[in-house]
């Protein structure tokens, strides 16, 4: 059996012997869009929970749009193009109108880059398109705690904007349940600070920070409060299958929307599986969030509720662009140094993360429940050293040797790792969300 998995822009075909029990475990078939564009004009002309576009441009002078960074593969092309149009048709005139790339604490998107994300070279030319930079003090606007003490320090050019829109996928997202909506403004926009407290250990170490929850989930309420923090904000989300293609479009309210696109796909990505498999191969989800490692983990992540303790995940990931920063590769670093139990320790005596170091803790999780090897044909050795996993030289040999060793042919495969999450049947699942 030839199964292909996402890995870099090509993919990787990988031969399963015959005598195998080869699993495998994707998103369920999405009803497709037939006509994108179309789709996404009527989402404008219906609103959920919020006025219609147009009458709220009449009560604004200007608007600021957050986009996702490059790591997502948002539609960019079709969304911005007709939002933009349908702002400057209702008077708002492009020079009042800003595209914010929401980096977070991620790198810019710049020249080529840029012009990739934004998707339309008319909307680089015709408004302004710039990037959010978390380190920048005079860039951000203090909106005092959260109730927990959180500092809410937020991109000026988003708050101060009287037209407010995010864009974005939505899709399972590892520690807040699910990406897009309020998560494109926390930690999309927010400042190095809050970040850094957004991301500490004694939220990421709750159960329900987890993929695919909602319910509890502290991540989730942190930004929800913070969402409640800003005066009107309107949302367009979307919806993808595995080939990248609209399943689903709407607009309004930024909470009432994210949660009407939620119900939708939740369906879709979380997969009940009857066992749990001793091998199991998955991916970074291709191009382009397996640019770096750190993005990897998400991979891991999500493949780990279907792990026998003691089994084998193996993972591949293009890493084109290396590790990732700085700052994550010390954390590495740092785990390698003092092992996955005393690092934990330290980060939960921690009030303040260090940067990037969240997705080292996150890595634990599955380390915990058995091995981890990495197929990477991008990573240098030295670069490999730090990942704190096994290197795969060969996939073949190392699925031959894992399958011999635990002397069972069953493999569960996860083509598109962080965006179909198999959940173990006889876990307890949260009995409502809040949809």
């Amino acid at each position: 059996m030839r199964i292909t998995m996402k890995y870099g822009k090509t993919g990787l075909d990988i031969d399963f012997p015959d005598d195998w029990s080869v699993v495998r475990i994707e998103k369920k078939d999405m009803p497709l869009l037939e006509n994108p564009h179309q789709a996404l004009q009527q989402a404008l002309n219906h609103p959920i929970g919020t006025a219609s576009l147009e009458e709220d441009v009449q009560n604004a002078s200007s608007a600021c749009i957050l986009i996702c960074d490059i790591t997502r593969p948002v539609p960019n092309g079709i969304i911005l193009p007709v939002l933009i149009r349908r702002l400057i048709a209702a008077d708002m005139p492009p020079e009042a109108i800003t595209i914010l790339v929401a980096t977070g604490l991620h790198r810019p998107n710049l020249g080529a880059e840029l012009a990739e994300l934004v998707g339309d070279p008319w909307v680089l030319d015709t408004v302004k398109v710039e990037n959010h930079f978390a380190r920048n003090d005079e860039d951000h606007t203090d909106l005092g705690t959260t109730a927990d003490g959180l500092p809410i320090r937020l991109d000026r050019r988003f708050v101060e904007a009287d037209l407010k829109i995010v864009t974005g996928l939505v899709e399972p997202h590892f520690m807040a349940g699910f990406s897009g909506g309020r998560k494109v403004i926390m930690p999309g926009i927010a400042h190095q600070d809050s970040i850094r407290r957004f991301h500490t250990a004694h939220y990421l170490e709750s159960p329900q920070a987890a993929n695919c929850v909602l319910l509890g989930n502290p991540l989730h309420e942190i930004q929800l409060e913070i969402v409640q923090k800003l005066p009107k904000i309107l949302a367009i989300n979307t919806v993808i299958d595995e080939q990248r293609r609209i399943a689903f479009m709407n607009y309004g309210d930024i909470e009432k929307s994210h949660l009407e696109a939620v119900k939708f796909l939740k369906p879709f990505v979380e997969i009940p599986v009857a066992q749990k498999f001793a091998t199991i191969i998955t991916s970074g989800g291709g191009y382009p969030l397996d640019k770096n490692y750190y993005q990897t983990v998400k991979g891991m992540v999500g493949a780990m509720d279907i792990l026998k303790p003691g089994g084998n995940l193996v993972i591949v990931s293009e890493c084109s662009e290396g590790i990732g920063s700085k700052e994550y590769i010390q954390a590495q670093k740092q785990l390698q140094q003092m092992g996955p139990e005393k690092f934990l320790k330290h980060l939960n005596s921690k009030q303040v993360a260090e940067i990037d170091e969240w997705e080292t803790e996150m890595q634990i999780k599955p380390m915990r429940l058995g091995s981890i090897h990495l197929y990477s044909k991008m990573l240098s050795d030295s670069q490999q050293s730090i990942t704190g996993v096994r290197q795969v030289t060969s996939l073949s040999e190392t699925l031959q040797s894992c399958v011999r060793l635990q002397n069972d042919k069953q493999v569960a495969v996860i083509p598109d790792g962080p965006y179909t999450i198999p959940v173990y049947m006889a876990d307890t699942l949260p009995k409502s969300e809040p949809f």
